[in-house]
């Protein structure tokens, strides 16, 4: 089954195109052997279109959206370049003019101006898929386009294709800051795609650099790094997983990625676990998701992930925990693992990011700048309150 990929704003449209030239790269590093070949179909079909103007070139199934045509322009560039692979001729919109880090002018503005002209780009990549799968979305939560045009293109996919999946995957900006309201952006766009998502996808920065810091030992962490390694990590969950003819598709639950779980202690309350200005002293999911890829991987030991305490008690143990196997290596890794995560690690930056855009929209920071662009303060205060129960709900678990 097939998957449109909608890239919004300067990240989404960076983060997009690496996660195609991984999952063409992967595909292309199969065996030949008849799974390897399944394995490369499935993935081709699921992410590219070959249109008959192409030639053996395959086509993302991809729409492009930025308000500024520098970041589009360089996109389409650098992906004709690898000829492995490329995006449409027309599979873009842009304008010349951006959104100012303002998600109010994003959403409320550009929104509404560019609907009939994005939508139409998405049905006729609709229109390409034999199955349709669903819809991934990359876009950052800072910005003014990625998340405020990225929220209203949410809710206009929702409205179009109700019965189709959509899979938000969202940047979380650097918690030293990167756009002085990246706060007001980030709660507005949490608080609406928690109403019209069927799963958030969550990217920390501040995790992606330590990565390219502390692991791949990267000095000079450039943009293109990060992009790489979040791509790595998306493809490693969103390309096919092969047992004999069948293809394991999506979870439909939001998420969050943490490998540091253990159990609780015995007789450690509640309360005692969860301080939201402490660090957490232990994990607790709603569920998780493990994907084993490579040599020998029915034989991994994932019996620790299974151990109930890990999960909170309304949890059915049958739901837990899925594994999902397959022979095919990923990238040209001999064996990898892949964890996803429903759990208590969105917690602690969540909360954070609601109390400092609490601060501000206390003493009236900013505010002004957002209502001129059709916002009223009473859906900041929606905004809030949607945010706040998820802090709770995540908080008792």
């Amino acid at each position: 089954m097939s998957v449109v990929v909608v890239q919004l704003g300067q990240c989404g449209n960076q983060v997009g195109r690496e996660l195609f030239e991984v999952v063409d790269s992967d595909a292309r590093g199969q065996g030949a052997k008849a799974d390897g070949e399944r394995y490369r179909e499935a993935s081709l079909d699921r992410f590219f279109s070959c249109e008959e103007s192409g030639g053996n070139v395959p086509t993302a199934r991809a729409v492009l959206v930025d308000m500024e045509s520098k970041v589009i322009g360089r996109t389409l560039s650098s992906a004709a370049k690898t000829g492995r692979w490329k995006y449409g001729d027309k599979n873009y919109f842009c304008q010349k003019k951006g959104s100012g880090n303002n998600w109010a002018n994003g959403f409320y503005i550009h929104g509404p101006k560019c609907e009939d002209a994005v939508m139409n780009l998405v049905r006729q990549e609709v229109e390409k898929c034999d199955r349709l799968s669903g819809f991934i979305t990359t876009m950052s939560l800072a910005g003014g386009t990625g998340s405020g045009l990225g929220t209203y293109v949410t809710g206009c996919l929702r409205d179009t294709y109700p019965n189709s999946f959509i899979l938000n995957h969202v940047i979380w900006p650097h918690r030293t800051g990167e756009v002085i309201v990246q706060n007001y952006n980030s709660v507005l766009t949490l608080s609406h795609l928690y109403q019209s998502s069927d799963g958030l996808l969550i990217h920390e920065n501040d995790t992606i650099h330590k990565i390219c810091s502390q692991l791949l030992n990267i000095k000079q962490i450039s943009f293109t790094d990060v992009n790489k390694v979040i791509a790595h990590q998306l493809g490693s969950i969103l390309q096919p997983v092969c047992t004999g003819l069948c293809l394991t598709e999506y979870s439909r639950s939001p998420l969050g990625i943490d490998w540091q779980v253990r159990p609780t202690p015995a007789g450690l309350p509640v309360a005692a676990k969860i301080s939201p200005n402490k660090e957490l002293r232990f994990n607790t999911s709603v569920s998780n998701l493990l994907i084993l890829r490579g040599k020998e991987v029915q034989n991994a030991e994932t019996g620790g992930f299974n151990d109930q305490a890990l999960y909170t008690s309304w949890t059915p143990a049958e739901s837990a925990l899925s594994v999902w196997q397959a022979s095919q290596t990923f990238n040209k890794y001999e064996r990898s693992a892949t964890m996803v995560s429903n759990s208590q690690s969105v917690l602690k930056p969540l909360d954070s990011v609601v109390r400092k855009a609490w601060n501000m929209f206390a003493s009236r920071a900013y505010v002004h700048q957002y209502t001129k662009y059709g916002i009223a303060e009473e859906d900041f205060l929606d905004s809030f309150t949607t945010m706040e129960q998820v802090v709770a709900s995540y908080s008792n678990l």
